[in-house]
């Protein structure tokens, strides 16, 4: 029901999607006796998605979110293990091209290259299954193997875990197949923006993982200037609250047990 709700919901609820849709029952209402209503409540959603779109906002809670874990220190020595989470390598579009289709920065694809070379011992999961709604798609994990053909990585190297459809099932399947001992180090790998409430889902399934993010959007300073780019600012704000919203849902139904994690 959760994941049900986190494909449904979600989508009404995330603003841009929302402005939109209070926009539109705004123009419908201008056609009946409630025009006034109507039409206050489209000035107001057109109001709203400028504001969004070429202000500062959404960098700044992308910001907090990045900035909440540090770059890993591999000062400590080798990890045992190193877990990679999926959500870039898009599987509709490798199973129509016939090859991997890297949908975002490919920052987690290159870092589990890096790793793999840098350390030749440790264990290393991709956890990615299929998350679509209707259930109804390959597996991402399905397209890692060909993508470390291309980057000179050995199959042998990586153990895949299809079945997780969102984070918690990330720290849940991944644990089950690892069976991680209390005094082994292991490294989580994600975005950084991703990262507090992917560590959220794993403390919460007593799974001690090393925060290792990577794909940062935002610099080390804040930007508090505009944005000059109406959809590259909306699309930042959609991102970061996709990723505050979940923070909330998360906590809320006990996936996690802080609202926003952070080092320890």
């Amino acid at each position: 029901m959760f994941f049900v709700l986190s494909k449904t919901v979600a989508f009404l609820i995330l603003p841009s999607n929302f402005l939109i849709l209070f926009g539109l029952a705004g123009l419908v209402l201008m056609t009946t006796r409630w025009r006034r209503l109507g039409g206050r409540m489209t000035m107001a959603s057109l109001v709203v998605l400028a504001l969004i779109g070429f202000s500062p906002l959404g960098g700044l809670l992308t910001h907090v979110l990045e900035d909440r874990f540090p770059p890993w220190n591999p000062a400590r020595g080798a990890p045992v293990g190193i877990v990679i989470l999926g959500g870039e390598i898009s599987p509709v579009l490798s199973r129509e091209r016939g090859e991997p289709a890297v949908s975002g920065v490919g920052a987690r694809i290159v870092a589990m290259a890096k790793l793999a070379r840098t350390y030749p011992d440790a264990r290393i999961v991709y956890s990615g299954g299929d998350a679509s709604l209707l259930g109804n798609q390959p597996p991402e994990s399905n397209y890692v193997y060909p993508s470390l053909d291309s980057l000179g990585i050995a199959r042998d190297r990586v153990i895949l875990e299809t079945r997780s459809r969102n984070t918690a099932e990330n720290a849940t399947f991944t644990k089950n197949l690892v069976k991680p001992k209390s005094d082994e180090r292991w490294l989580l790998v994600t975005s950084s923006q991703h990262m507090p409430r992917a560590i959220g889902c794993f403390r919460g399934v007593d799974f001690p993982v090393e925060a290792y993010p990577v794909g940062w959007l935002t610099g080390t300073d804040v930007n508090v200037g505009p944005s000059l780019a109406f959809s590259s600012g909306l699309a930042q704000f959609d991102s970061a609250a996709r990723e505050w919203i979940g923070l909330l849902a998360y906590w809320l139904t006990g996936k996690t047990n802080e609202f926003l994690p952070g080092p320890r």
